[in-house]
Order: C-alpha cells, then sequence, then structure tokens
C-alpha cells in the first residue's frame, strides 16, 4: 500500500520518540514491530501525529506534538480536581496553566504523595484502567501501632469492602505503625479503606511511587517534567495487563 503524501515519516517520529536512531527505527519497521492505528508499518509510511495511534511491540508511543508530563508531590489539602466551585486549592493550581492538563487517577484531599498530570489522553486511559495493573506503592502511618501477621495477612490476600474483595497486595513493615503497600487497582481510598478494614486506620498515606516512576527529591507543592525515558517506561507498564511489584517490601 503506498504511503501517504500527508504527515511525517514514521521512522522520524519513532526516532524523536526516542526509540533511537533513524537507523535502529528503520530496523524495528522492518522486522514488523510498529503498528500505526493497528496495522503493521511499512518503510516510507507517512503518519499525522496529531491523530495517529503508533505502537512498538503493542506499547503505545507518545508522538502527539506539544504533550506534557509533569510529576507533582502532591501536599495534603490539595483537591485533586480540574477546578473546585467551593475554592479550595486544585492540584492543577500548582503547574503551567498552558498547555491545559489533567490530572490521572486521584488521591483524596488528604493524601500526600506522587500524581502525574498530562495532556496525553491516551496514556492516562492506560495508566487509569485496571486492568492494566500499573502498581502504586505507599507508605502509611496507622493507628495502633504495627498490625498483628493476621491483619499483615488479610492485607496481603485481599480484603472485603464494601464494593467488593480487593486483589493481593504487597505489604510490609518499614517501622512501628508504619507500613508500605503496593497495589494495583484504582478503587476510592482503597488503602485507607483496606487499613481500616483490618482495625488500624490510617494517619497519614503518602504515594511514592507509579509504576516505573519515583522521586525522593520533590519537595511538596515541586513538581518537575517527566524525562523521556519516564514516559516510555510508564507506557510500557501500561501497555499490558500485569500485577503489582512482588519484591519483599
Amino acid at each position: 500500500m503506498p504511503a501517504s503524501a500527508d504527515g511525517e515519516r514514521l521512522q522520524k517520529v519513532l526516532a524523536r520518540s526516542g526509540q533511537g536512531s533513524r537507523r535502529a527505527c528503520e530496523e524495528l519497521i522492518a522486522a514488523g514491530r510498529v503498528t500505526v492505528d493497528g496495522e503493521v508499518a511499512v518503510l516510507g509510511k507517512r503518519v499525522d501525529v496529531t491523530t495517529a495511534r503508533v505502537e512498538v511491540d503493542g506499547i503505545l508511543l507518545p508522538v502527539a506534538p506539544d504533550l506534557v508530563y509533569y510529576l507533582l508531590n502532591k501536599p495534603p489539602g490539595v483537591i485533586t480536581t480540574a477546578s473546585d466551585p467551593q475554592g479550595r486549592p486544585a492540584v492543577v493550581d500548582l503547574v503551567p496553566a498552558e498547555p491545559r492538563v489533567f490530572p490521572v487517577g486521584r488521591l483524596d484531599q488528604a493524601t500526600e504523595g506522587l500524581l502525574l498530570l498530562t495532556n496525553d489522553g491516551a496514556l492516562s486511559q492506560l495508566l487509569a484502567h485496571p486492568s492494566h495493573g500499573v502498581d502504586k506503592e505507599y507508605v502509611a502511618e496507622v493507628e495502633g501501632g504495627t498490625p498483628a501477621a493476621g491483619a499483615l495477612r488479610r492485607l496481603r490476600q485481599g480484603v472485603e469492602l464494601e464494593d467488593g474483595r480487593t486483589a493481593p497486595a504487597v505489604v510490609g513493615v518499614l517501622a512501628p505503625g508504619v507500613l508500605r503497600l503496593v497495589i494495583h487497582e484504582g478503587r476510592n481510598r482503597q488503602v485507607r479503606r483496606m487499613c481500616e478494614a483490618v482495625g488500624h486506620p490510617v494517619l497519614r498515606l503518602v504515594r511514592t511511587r507509579i509504576g516505573p516512576v519515583r522521586d525522593t527529591g520533590l519537595a511538596p507543592g515541586q513538581w518537575r517534567p517527566l524525562r523521556g525515558a519516564e514516559v516510555r517506561a510508564l507506557a510500557q507498564a501500561a501497555g499490558r495487563p500485569g500485577r503489582p511489584d512482588t519484591r519483599r517490601a
């Protein structure tokens, strides 16, 4: 099928998205590893980067122009919405106003820690979809000291909540009354409800990792652009169903 005269050459688009030199990108295309809008691409293919869905080995690539990706350390008291009729501070007030971005997923008002904001709708949908299993890591300070072995076992095996049983979580003890939890579901206030269900309500909750992305150097309220390698790693993590990090906590 002849290539369209419109758009950019695919190998140039791939190289710009960090897939290697143009020669290396030509080899990816020749090997049949690149698809555009669901069809295997051929050398000479041109794409409209504003609309095309480009994937390498089934992993979606961010190729549209003017895409931005911010990593924010959300402080407590800030809400995870684009705006608030009550006038409460929102996460979008902490990052540049243009281009307009939206939070990926939610952290409740009291919860702190890492949050992604972007105008890449395709990647946002992948990251937010529960079937893709992008894991999130939290540190929770809980009431009542360190949970007993039985309570920890319930958290690890799954806790029965009003909206159903949770998937198994990775749970470890960092200090007396301080837990590390890794989950891959995105239910509302899930970690808080899990801990409360085993008799240890959360006093403070901080998200410390989203998939492969973490940053211990961001102060509360600070943000930074994601690096290209981080965006690609997030796309790869969201590009196929997964499970939470099973390394020991």
